[in-house]
């Protein structure tokens, strides 16, 4: 039985997209078992990824040790660790030792395009294209719980510049499991157009002094060799554009 997904075999397949009826996410702040066990590892390939990309930060966020999905209700315990710990997590992934899950807010324009970004060369995932969005943090705790939502208005406000409380409608979450990541995702209709939003986020990235992307996206088809996409994308963009056509 695996520690970190007890019930994995009743799970939706993966790339299956699922509705999810509840999100109920504890923080732990205990160390994570990875954490304690990889210490060695996380220093050493850490110093690696920083003589390869000097603006690499170790910062704090929130790494899954168990996780159940049950009928749609998504629940779980999450830790504290170091980003270094999730870099080495995510390049070896040892079986049972953790979980990623994360909120993917996916915007829409009022003529049907999915905007996406394009993360900058000096980031953690450089070139890749996705909706605008990033790991929980301790930020995103709330009363000892996971708030999603408010992780998902951050990160989009934080990279975009665009509030997500401008959307005209919020659709309910639906989840996605692939390789070890749960993808929570919603979606937000807004009123402008995709070249209205492409150029609030152009401005957005010209005035940030530091800004993690490079360049906002008018995503009009699911192809998933358009872009360099994480491997989440291809079945969310097939899903939405399911949806609202």
């Amino acid at each position: 039985m695996s520690q970190v997904n007890s019930n994995v075999a009743a799970w939706p397949g993966e790339h299956l997209i699922f509705p999810v009826s509840r999100i109920d996410v504890r923080v732990s702040h205990e160390p994570h078992p990875f954490f304690l066990s990889h210490r060695m590892e996380i220093a050493a390939n850490w110093e690696s990824e920083v003589a390869a990309n000097p603006a690499l930060f170790d910062g704090r966020m929130l790494l899954m040790r168990t996780v159940e999905i049950d009928d749609g209700a998504v629940s779980g315990e999450c830790h504290i660790v170091p980003f270094s710990a999730f870099l080495l997590w995510r390049k070896t992934k040892p079986a049972g030792a953790a979980l990623h899950l994360f909120g993917l807010p996916v915007i829409v324009s009022s003529d049907g395009a999915v905007i996406a970004i394009r993360m900058g060369q000096h980031t953690a995932n450089p070139g890749r294209v996705y909706c605008a969005a990033g790991s929980l943090d301790p930020d995103d705790i709330r009363a000892g719980y996971c708030d999603i939502d408010g992780n998902m208005a951050r990160e989009v406000l934080e990279e975009t510049g665009l509030p997500l409380s401008e959307a005209k409608t919020v659709s309910g979450f639906h989840g996605l499991y692939d390789q070890d990541v749960v993808t929570l995702f919603r979606v937000y209709h807004f009123a402008e157009t995709a070249a209205e939003l492409i150029e609030r986020i152009a401005r957005h990235i010209a005035a940030d002094p530091e800004p993690e992307i490079d360049a906002a996206l008018a995503i009009r088809t699911a192809d998933p060799g358009q872009h360099p996409y994480p491997s989440f994308m291809p079945a969310v963009l097939e899903w939405v554009f399911k949806t609202i056509r």
